[in-house]
Parts: structure tokens; C-alpha cells; sequence
């Protein structure tokens, strides 16, 4: 630590020079304005600052696309809060009980928990960063191809705490997700179910069937609802949380941030899975898990701490190895790269000035991004006050713009109405469609791993449970899908007993 404090008052000295400050500035707004609208994410906003950034000197190019990429990593939070319209995966568990707290009257108290647990989260995996990072790089040089496989089959147990009331309708879901994955062409280059269309040989894109699941079947449910004349009364929502909320909240951000950055260390893991697996976490943990997915809190403060963590994470065998984690810091990989700063186990001592002006800005960063996003919550919340027959249309102009402007194809508006309807359905049937995601996400890095782990075996996967990491994971995931059954028959019987001591 002794080492490390002078380093980093040198990094500050760097970042809170006026000009750098205002890069930071720049990239916080930017990115936050950005990470709101779907289709783009913080790896589309990196990349859409690339071209200014190459014109600039290394250290203040490196802290506006730090700040970018923290404004972009919260921003996707709030249209997920407010109109159920996810942007990315690591947004999608946020709807589950975001927008359930906005629909009743919360909206305030769940921005403002998205934003301090962002916050913290943020600032304790660079805190995590900045002393522990290339310990954590080599720990996760033991990850092989076999130890991926399993770790998504882990993400996979997050099913249980996706799927409501039924661990059956969550599975049929999730499966339908894998089919998904599996449309397009394979890592050997054969094309599967594409049915002879052209547009299809790169798959289905995920902000399609994203925005199609949640925020066009939203749209058709509310549509409905106004045309049945059942449509909800604008609710009175309080713009800020309460001390109360907050004190609830500090566990789930607590362990949301060291889920987040231990998977945000792997690369290709990526903030979408830590989401997923935090969420899953606190509601096997939580004493009410029947309130996970009705506006519980806590369903939204441990996957935004989670991916804030995660995004912090992801920097570690960028910075120490020259792996990017994720698809964001592949980018910035090619940024430092253009710049003629490689980033690997000699960056830190022949560019100390770009690595600890990175971690300065990424402080910096987070607290611009509390500061910026707290006031703007009653604005925020003042969009659910628009009637629904002006707002719907806007949601819908919103999701189609997004989706086209992706590829430029006619035949994504058509899946976009068709997983809207698919959506609907599932909705009004009880299917959960966050387990659509999950196996969506998982679905085609699970492939790519097994083929690997199946080369490495020679075919004989039971060789790979002679790996300690393997045998682990595969445990936990036996032990998480097994645990809401094993809870729920403990909890009965502890009813069942004070039933009877009372009588």
C-alpha cells in the first residue's frame, strides 16, 4: 500500500489538471446520454469516440473513455427503470424489479439506489483495481476453455431465481434462449437454421430479442390495457429514497461488487453473466425471495453493483496482460494500442502516468456520475407522469430506431413484432422472459467452450472433472438450483412449527 499511494496521488495530480477534468466531464455526460438509448452500450459508445480520441494525447484520451465507459455502464439503467426497455444484457435483470418499482410509485427510490450502487461499486472495484490487480490476472490464467463451459452452467442456475413462481416455465424459457444462440453460422463456419435467408447467416441479434421480450410486449400489454379501459392511474411517485431503503440495499451492493468484479476479472465472462449471478444470489440468500420480481430493492442494487463491478474488473487483464476482458475493453485495448501505449505486464512501469491517470479517472468518474445523476432524478421520473396513449408511441419509435439502426435490415423490424408478440404471450401465460436472455447470452460462448474443452478431452469430458475449478462450479450449480426447493420446504416447516406453538 505504501507503493501504491504515491502512484496514485500522481495519477490524481494527473486527472484533476483542468483540461483532463473537462475530458472527464465530456465523457461522463456523453456517456450517460449514450448508454440511455438501446442499440449502442458502452462498447458502441467507445467506438463512436475512437475517431476524436486518436487526435489526442494519451492521458486525456485514455480519461474520457474511462468516464465514457462509466457514464455508459450507468446510463443503460434508467430507460430499463422507467419504460422496461433494456439496452444491453447487463440491463436486463435491472427491469425485473425496476420497472415494477416504477409502476408503483417508486421510480425515484430505484434510480437512486441504481446510482450510489453504481457508485460504490464502481469505486470499490477500482479501489480492488488499483491493489490487487495483477495477483487477480495470473489467478485467472488457470481459466481454460473447460472452466468457462462450467462457469456458464453456472450462470445457468440463475434460472431458478428468474423464473418465479415455476423452476419448469424458467427451463422452458432458458431452452428457448439456447435455440436462439444456436441460429446463424458456427464456429466452424456451417450455417444452422437460417431457413436459406441471407440477413440470418449472422444470427439474431440480442438487442432485438431483448427489446422485443420486454419493451414491445410492454407496450402491447398496456396498449390492451387502454383499449379495455383497465389501464392504471398515473401513480404519485417519491422522487428520493429513504434512509431506510438505503440500509437494506448495503448487503446486496456489498456482495453484488465482489460478484461483479471476480467475473468481470474472466475474460469473455462480461458484465451480463455478474448480473445475472448477483441477482440469483440474493434471492436464494434473501428471507422473502416471493418479492424478488414484484419491486424488491434489492433486485435492483445488487445487478447494477454487479455490472459497475464487473466493468472494473474487466480492466485487470487489460492493463496487466493485454487481454481485453470484454467487448468495451477490447476497444480501449485498440485505443492504447493506436496511441503507442501497449498495455501488459510492462505498463505499469513504462506508462505509469497512462495507467495510474486511468485509475484516478475511473474515481473521478464515479463521483461526476453521482453528482450529475442525482439531481436528475425527478426529471427522470417526471417522464412517467406522460399518458400512455403519447408515451407508447414514443416507446415504440425509440425500440424501432434502435433495432434498425443496428443493421440497416427490414427483417429485424419483423423479428423485433415477432418477439413482441412472442413476449406478449409469455407474459399473459406467466412464462418468465429474462430466462430467454440468459440462455441467449450464455447460449453461443457455451458452444464455443464445450467444442474447445471437447478437443482438449479428446472427446471425454469426464477427464475435465478432474479439475478442481471444474468439479467446484458444477457443485454450485447442483447446490443453486436445488437450494429454492431446500429453502422453500425449511421455510414451510418453520411456519408449520409456529402454527403449532401458537395453537
Amino acid at each position: 500500500m505504501g507503493d501504491v499511494l504515491p502512484l496514485l496521488m500522481g495519477g490524481f495530480e494527473t486527472a484533476l489538471q483542468p483540461q483532463n477534468l473537462l475530458f472527464a466531464l465530456i465523457g461522463a455526460v456523453l456517456g450517460t446520454v449514450i448508454g440511455v438509448l438501446p442499440g449502442i452500450g458502452p462498447a458502441g459508445a467507445l467506438a463512436m469516440l475512437l475517431p476524436i480520441v486518436l487526435n489526442m494525447n494519451p492521458v486525456g484520451a485514455i480519461i474520457m473513455l474511462a468516464a465514457l465507459y462509466c457514464g455508459a455502464m450507468y446510463g443503460g439503467s434508467t430507460t430499463s427503470i422507467l419504460l422496461n426497455v433494456p439496452g444491453e444484457s447487463s440491463s436486463v435483470v435491472t427491469c425485473l424489479d425496476g420497472h415494477q418499482m416504477a409502476l408503483q410509485g417508486r421510480a425515484g427510490s430505484a434510480l437512486c439506489i441504481s446510482a450510489i450502487g453504481s457508485f460504490i461499486a464502481g469505486t470499490l472495484g477500482v479501489v480492488a483495481l488499483m491493489l490487487f490487480a495483477p495477483r487477480i490476472a495470473e489467478w485467472a490464467l488457470n481459466f481454460g476453455p473447460p472452466e468457462y463451459f462450467v462457469l456458464m452452467v453456472f450462470g445457468l442456475s440463475s434460472v431458478a431465481a428468474l423464473s418465479g413462481g415455476s423452476l419448469v416455465k424458467g427451463l422452458m424459457a432458458m431452452t428457448l434462449g439456447l435455440m436462439i444462440s444456436t441460429m446463424g453460422t458456427d464456429v466452424t463456419g456451417v450455417a444452422r437454421f437460417t431457413f436459406g435467408i441471407a440477413e440470418m447467416l449472422d444470427g439474431i441479434e440480442f438487442l432485438i430479442v431483448t427489446i422485443g421480450l420486454f419493451a414491445v410486449s410492454e407496450v402491447l400489454l398496456n396498449t390492451n390495457e387502454l383499449r379495455s379501459g383497465e389501464a392504471k392511474s398515473v401513480i404519485k411517485h417519491r422522487l428520493y429514497i429513504s434512509f431506510q431503503e438505503i440500509r437494506e440495499s448495503l448487503g446486496a451492493i456489498g456482495r453484488g461488487t465482489a460478484i461483479g468484479f471476480v467475473v468481470g476479472v474472466m475474460p469473455g465472462a462480461g458484465a451480463g453473466i455478474a448480473s445475472f449471478l448477483s441477482y440469483s444470489v440474493e434471492s436464494q440468500i434473501s428471507k422473502n425471495p416471493e418479492r424478488f420480481g414484484k419491486g424488491e430493492i434489492r433486485g435492483v442494487a445488487a445487478p447494477e453493483s454487479a455490472n459497475n463491478a464487473a466493468s472494473a474488473g474487466a480492466m485487470v487483464p487489460m492493463l496487466t496482460l493485454g487481454i481485453p476482458g470484454s467487448g468495451t475493453t477490447a476497444i480501449l485495448l485498440l485505443a492504447l494500442t493506436a496511441l503507442n501505449v501497449h498495455p501488459g505486464p510492462m505498463m505499469f512501469s513504462q506508462h505509469p502516468e497512462v495507467v495510474w491517470g486511468l485509475i484516478a479517472a475511473l474515481y473521478v468518474g464515479n463521483v461526476m456520475l453521482l453528482i450529475l445523476n442525482l439531481p436528475m432524478v425527478g426529471l427522470f421520473v417526471r417522464l412517467l407522469y406522460v399518458p400512455l396513449r403519447l408515451m407508447l408511441p414514443v416507446i415504440m419509435v425509440i425500440c424501432v430506431v434502435g433495432v434498425y439502426n443496428v443493421n440497416q435490415q427490414t427483417l429485424d423490424l419483423i423479428f423485433l413484432c415477432g418477439f413482441g408478440v412472442l413476449g406478449y404471450f409469455m407474459r399473459k401465460h406467466a412464462y418468465p422472459v429474462a430466462p430467454v436472455i440468459l440462455g441467449l447470452v450464455l447460449g453461443t460462448r457455451m458452444e464455443e467452450a464445450l467444442r474447445q474443452s471437447m478437443i482438449m478431452s479428446q472427446g471425454n469430458l469426464l477427464v475435465l472433472l478432474e479439475r478442481p475449478i471444474v468439479a467446484a462450479f458444477l457443485l454450485l450449480t447442483l447446490l443453486f438450483l436445488c437450494l429454492p426447493l431446500i429453502l422453500q420446504k425449511l421455510r414451510f416447516r418453520g411456519r408449520k412449527v409456529q402454527l403449532e406453538t401458537e395453537g
